[in-house]
């Protein structure tokens, strides 16, 4: 494979851009060589962009090939459909030197690019957040990754078709992309095609989603073991695969208790516990909301209007000790707080409201009557750095130029087909299928406390109930971060990932 990529460097200089070919292809014609006056042919594709780079990471340098382009998507009967664009990282090795790990990953949305990960916590290089992951003053910047994941596994990252300069070739296709199953045949048909193209089908193979991202790879797991793609290991960064868990909806209350830890995390976090309770570490904390969500909570909620008023009180008083919401509050919402309701409610007296995304954010709200927030305070601080750092750097140090916008987060797709009559999706039942037909799949979870998007305990619900058989359990591995939905932009956490991410992928490659 490396020698695949010298040849698409011959004669180029250390960090200087340009066109590359991919292995066996044919050089596009100069625009001066006479052309057949046939029948109309297929616009041929543009080659990657190639260029040398080197980061200094742990006091050792790691020198590696960037590569930045489209990749064909074609229908059965080769009519391009869609280009998804990538970026990939391969480490410099000798000639004769074993495959490195090949990571694929991917953020979610849907509607999301790749670039969360990449420039978070993946990629070679992360934008600079202050250390709790606040957003600093502009203009934004840059720097070496040290807990980038190419210490570890080459890696490849996916914009899926509507994110990113990702596009179906004519509008109307657009529909076949949009959706839970066409999005996960698209990406698998990238990740097919890549292999083949860059001739990887041998390396050690892992999968790095995160949020929508991991209902994709939980999906893609059991879509591509059925085509001859197994993977080493997965790693699941808050993680949604049973959406009933969190879909607040007349006659489904689960999502009233499986967010209650994470309520309780976020109140000890702006110090509207009890004492006793502000007094103990989080994780404390939250393993005591747990015990209260899945007993006393639990059958509250299922009891509903059999409540005799004496359970009723003990329910709230409990409810109101955990949430640091009001009793009288808790009395009018009918024990039932809604995601939306608790990020207004809990710092309404003070005049701000919370973040979904990381609930440790505070944010401005102009009216403060109402029921919901305005905006998620944690998304306004990263999107500006993201955005700005990478559309630069995709154009100054990848060499890839277009004037296509970059759709970093929403704008690029349609109306989304969930494939389902009431939008419970779970993919859950796909990562068991591909456990049971690839027992040597492992597969890690990374958790944030204060994740309000995709709560942690929600994901303990999803684990407990795949079904699998007892013997697999052992497959899986946890970690849990006192951070949010991207818990690397908190410093601490981007490094603590890191050591866990190397420890599994260590562990998954072990025979």
């Amino acid at each position: 494979m490396l020698a695949a990529i010298l040849l698409l460097l011959l004669f180029q200089a250390p960090g200087q851009g340009r066109q590359g070919q991919f292995p066996g292809q044919q050089p596009s014609p100069s625009p001066t060589q006479a052309r057949p006056q046939a029948s109309p042919t297929p616009t041929p594709e543009v080659p990657p962009v190639v260029t040398r780079h080197e980061i200094r990471v742990a006091g050792s340098t790691i020198k590696y090939t960037a590569i930045a382009g489209m990749m064909p998507i074609k229908n059965r009967e080769g009519e391009t459909e869609a280009n998804i664009f990538f970026t990939s990282y391969i480490v410099d090795q000798p000639e004769n030197a074993p495959a490195r790990p090949l990571t694929f990953s991917f953020n979610g949305g849907p509607g999301s690019a790749s670039v969360w990960l990449h420039m978070g916590a993946i990629g070679p290089k992360r934008v600079k957040m202050n250390a709790d992951g606040s957003m600093p003053s502009p203009p934004f910047e840059l720097v070496d990754n040290e807990g980038t994941w190419l210490t570890k596994s080459d890696l490849v990252f996916i914009d899926p078709v509507g994110t990113g300069y990702s596009r179906p070739t004519r509008p109307e296709l657009g529909q076949k992309f949009f959706g839970l199953q066409g999005d996960i045949e698209s990406v698998g048909e990238f990740i097919r095609m890549y292999l083949t193209r860059y001739e990887r089908w041998t390396s050690p193979l892992f999968l790095a989603g995160e949020s929508y991202g991991t209902t994709r790879a939980s999906a893609l797991s059991g879509y591509l073991i059925d085509r001859g793609i197994a993977f080493n290991g997965i790693m699941l960064i808050s993680t949604i695969m049973n959406f009933e868990t969190t879909a607040f909806a007349s006659g489904n209350d689960l999502p009233y208790a499986l967010f209650l830890p994470s309520y309780a995390a976020t109140a000890w976090y702006h110090k509207k516990l009890p004492s006793d309770l502000q007094s103990k570490p989080v994780a404390r904390v939250v393993a005591d909301a747990e015990n209260f969500a899945a007993s006393e909570y639990m059958l509250a909620l299922e009891k509903g209007s059999r409540l005799t008023p004496q359970e009723r009180q003990e329910a709230i008083t409990k409810l109101a000790r955990f949430t640091g919401l009001d009793a009288k509050f808790l009395d009018y919402a009918n024990l039932r707080v809604n995601l939306n309701l608790f990020r207004k409610e809990l710092l309404r007296s003070e005049r701000r409201s919370i973040g979904r995304l990381d609930s440790r954010f505070k944010g401005y709200d102009s009216n403060l009557a109402t029921d919901s927030t305005e905006y998620d305070a944690s998304e306004a601080a990263i999107r500006p750095p993201y955005t700005s750092t990478f559309n630069n750097y995709v154009r100054s140090e990848l060499g890839y130029k277009t004037d296509l916008e970059y759709y970093i987060l929403g704008g690029g797709i349609g109306p989304w087909n969930w494939g389902t009559n009431n939008n419970y999706v779970d993919t859950s039942t796909a990562l068991r299928n591909a456990l049971a037909k690839n027992p040597f799949l492992k597969v890690f979870v990374a958790m944030g406390y204060y994740d309000m998007a995709t709560p942690y305990y929600a994901v303990e619900y999803t684990l407990g109930h795949i079904s699998i058989d007892p013997s697999l359990l052992k497959n899986f591995s946890t970690s849990y971060y006192e951070a949010g939905h991207m818990m690397y932009i908190d410093e601490k956490s981007l490094t603590k990932l890191h050591t866990d991410v190397t420890k599994f992928m260590d562990d998954s490659m072990r025979r």
